[in-house]
């Protein structure tokens, strides 16, 4: 898969999070900020949520555009690396499939955990629960069952067992309920890397998202204990310089690796035994593994730009290219056209990436969201108690 408060506009010369007073903390929200207006003020459903005074008792603000265009940037891998699969024979093909799968979603993770930090502040936001997670995810999981047997595919459809790329509103869904756990924990972060290592030890299934969350769960910790000063630390010329490096030595491994490298350990997911590893080889894997998916998560928030660009925008609306981009990958899959001959090269990665990026791009608009809203954003105030007000 897929979870902060707005701030005065800043000037040209403010390029990031370091020496912006008030622009942090980032706003909390449900996914990724999809329900909120990217000139910062959120619609009247979700101010009621989160209890915020309205609009009249208090100055607008603007958002920091820096998660914004993280957000956007790791999304546009998500078709990417998705579309790349039918072409993995090649070596060039499996590199930048090895590279990109190393880090995007744990980054992913990592933001959602960042923005789950006051989630449970208000009794209000449970809502969401249902409205951002449980409700999209059913109508989801029944449009790609229905999707699979258009294209000739057998029917099928397991509610508890998420399909493709569906299985991270519930991975999210379950972090999000335990983290008032991890709150009260002195030392969170050790306690959930032991918990990812040790559960290579059990074949855990793969209902419910449990393997997927058990797998990426430190990055989710890491996530909620982190502090807008952590992301500040970044914001330094000679952290950028090691940045770029760093992404460039993960490029040239993953090149180097992709001929003989299995995949199995970069979903984050598989036991040591289903990927036919000793104990000590697996705990050995899932720790080097962890610490390289860390130093490039790190790498890629110190070179995102911190001021607003081109896509802040489009980052808004993250939601939509991740539920949404399965349909045309899906199709294209099916009906053969990522199978070409030419796409099984460094000419076909570019062609694949570039396309994709394009299709992130018509995902992420405005438009779509007009669209698709109704589906991906249901508006259930029908369904919960209105909140009792104090007489004075």
């Amino acid at each position: 898969m897929s979870d902060t408060k707005h701030s005065p506009p800043v000037t040209a010369a403010n390029d990031g999070p370091a020496n912006t007073g008030a622009r942090w903390p980032l706003p909390e929200e449900a996914f990724w900020s999809e329900r909120t207006d990217p000139r910062g003020e959120p619609p009247q459903s979700l101010r009621e949520v989160a209890e915020e005074p309205a609009p009249e008792e208090q100055p607008k603000r603007k958002r920091d555009p820096y998660l914004d265009n993280v957000k956007f940037i790791l999304i546009a891998l998500v078709p990417i690396g998705h579309s790349l699969v039918p072409t993995l024979s090649a070596d060039s093909a499996r590199a930048a499939y090895i590279f990109i799968y190393t880090f995007h979603m744990p980054l992913f993770v990592v933001i959602s955990g960042y923005l789950s930090r006051n989630f449970w502040n208000s009794n209000a936001k449970t809502n969401k629960l249902v409205d951002t997670f449980l409700v999209p995810y059913v109508i989801v999981e029944v449009g790609y069952a229905a999707l699979r047997f258009a294209l000739g595919q057998k029917w099928s459809l397991t509610i508890i067992d998420p399909a493709w790329l569906n299985w991270y509103l519930l991975a999210l869904l379950f972090w999000r309920l335990s983290t008032p756990v991890w709150k009260r924990m002195k030392y969170p972060v050790p306690v959930a890397i032991a918990i990812y290592l040790f559960a290579g030890f059990s074949e855990i299934s793969g209902d419910f998202s449990m393997d997927r969350f058990f797998g990426l769960m430190p990055f989710f910790v890491i996530g909620l204990v982190m502090q807008p000063e952590h992301f500040e630390l970044l914001n330094r010329r000679w952290i950028k310089i090691l940045s770029g490096f760093v992404i460039a030595a993960a490029a040239a491994v993953a090149i180097y690796i992709a001929p003989k490298a299995p995949l199995a350990p970069f979903y984050y997911k598989n036991s040591y035994e289903k990927m036919d590893l000793s104990w000590y080889m697996g705990l050995g894997v899932r720790t080097g593994l962890l610490l390289c998916a860390l130093a490039l998560c790190l790498a890629v928030l110190a070179l995102v730009p911190r001021r607003e660009t081109w896509y802040t925008d489009l980052g808004t609306r993250t939601l939509y290219c991740y539920l949404l981009h399965g349909i045309p990958v899906l199709i294209a899959k099916e009906m053969g056209w990522l199978e070409f001959p030419w796409l099984h090269g460094p000419l076909g990665v570019l062609a694949i990436s570039f396309s994709c990026f394009a299709l992130a791009i018509v995902l992420c608009l405005p438009e779509t969201r007009t669209v698709f809203k109704w589906v991906l954003e249901p508006r259930l105030t029908w369904l919960y108690r209105r909140p009792s007000r104090s007489r004075s």
